[in-house]
């Protein structure tokens, strides 16, 4: 029997290669996510909104491919306003993320989707869990995923600390972000971020001319590129007295 490569897209299908995250604080649960959506080398769309609202107060962040990330959370948004309706309240995060579980892992060989789940609810409060490739499910205080997320994780580890407010958590969000993006070319464009919280959901949004900047490169090393170049002056000879 031949092996699956749960990598391979189907023809003609379109790919998320991104940068998405979701970071918890003590108040609520900051997900974000790059722009750019990619069909090989090509920019499909530099402004998708990846971002999927699920329900009042749970969003998923999506990568892999976009048909079928759209078609699981289209039908785990549905389960979820079914329960709401069933039970006369919100569904928990939980619920949510074990939903999207059973159809990722029911349906390993057939889909490409990478999904991070966070949100807020009554039992629990702010919780983030993550679902790569595979199916499995993990209950994270912070979680990334795509194609940028292996040239930061060095990074989130280093900076993360627990006990964050909003402030710190959204400066954090936006940072991961915009080194993995100045890093992957498959991720790049905007940076979008929902802040959830017991009083509702915040959108944020930092335009590709507002991302944070950091070290670059030089043209050549230990020459400031700023710094205006002189010609150099003539050397006076040597005269023996």
């Amino acid at each position: 029997m031949q092996a699956v490569d749960i990598h391979a897209l189907k023809a003609g299908e379109v790919n998320l290669g991104t940068s998405i995250m979701a970071v918890q604080f003590k108040d609520g649960v900051v997900v974000g996510a790059d722009s750019r959506t990619t069909t090989g080398s090509y920019i499909a769309n530099r402004v998708t909104d990846k971002l999927t609202h699920v329900h009042d107060r749970i969003y998923c962040c999506r990568s892999g491919s976009a048909a079928d990330t759209q078609a699981v959370a289209d039908s785990v948004h549905y389960a979820m306003q079914m329960y709401a309706q069933q039970h006369g309240a919100p569904p928990p995060v939980h619920t949510a993320a074990s939903i999207f579980q059973k159809v990722c892992y029911e349906n390993k060989d057939a889909l490409s989707a990478g999904i991070i789940i966070g949100g807020w609810d009554k039992e629990v409060g702010p919780s983030v869990y993550n679902i790569p490739l595979g199916g499995g499910l993990f209950r994270q205080p912070w979680a990334i995923g795509g194609s940028g997320s292996t040239y930061v994780y060095g990074y989130c580890d280093a900076t993360f600390q627990e006990g964050w407010g909003k402030e710190e958590t959204v400066n954090f969000v936006k940072n991961t972000l915009s080194l993995a993006m100045s890093r992957d070319g498959s991720s790049g464009g905007v940076i979008r971020m929902c802040v959830i919280t017991e009083d509702g959901v915040e959108r944020l949004f930092v335009p590709g001319n507002e991302l944070p900047r950091f070290w670059e490169g030089k043209e050549v090393l230990g020459v400031d590129p700023l710094k205006p170049r002189s010609a150099p002056g003539p050397v006076p000879m040597a005269v023996e007295v």
